[in-house]
């Protein structure tokens, strides 16, 4: 009788968590991802920096990759709508 009364809390129970389980893994996909775009900017942002006091080519190198710029010219056109 006891057991009787308590299945439809834990089928409720575990309802609940199947549903808030992959919601939750969505949102905290969705937070990493955001972080990264944001990370990404703010590396871009202080390379541009860099990259005006100090020219040497390891920063082109770098925001190269991060830009995907292949040219020079393209990533100071990119720094200086940057650091506008």
């Amino acid at each position: 009788m006891l057991s009787a009364l308590l299945f439809p809390t834990n089928l409720i129970i575990s309802v609940f968590f199947a549903a808030i389980l992959p919601s939750f893994i969505v949102l905290l996909s969705n937070i990493a991802i955001n972080l990264g775009k944001i990370s990404s900017y703010y590396e871009i942002n202080y390379l541009c920096k860099l990259l005006i006091i100090e020219k040497s080519s390891s920063n082109f190198k770098k925001l190269s990759k991060l830009t995907k710029q292949n040219t020079k010219q393209n990533m100071w056109d990119l720094c200086r709508e940057i650091i506008k």
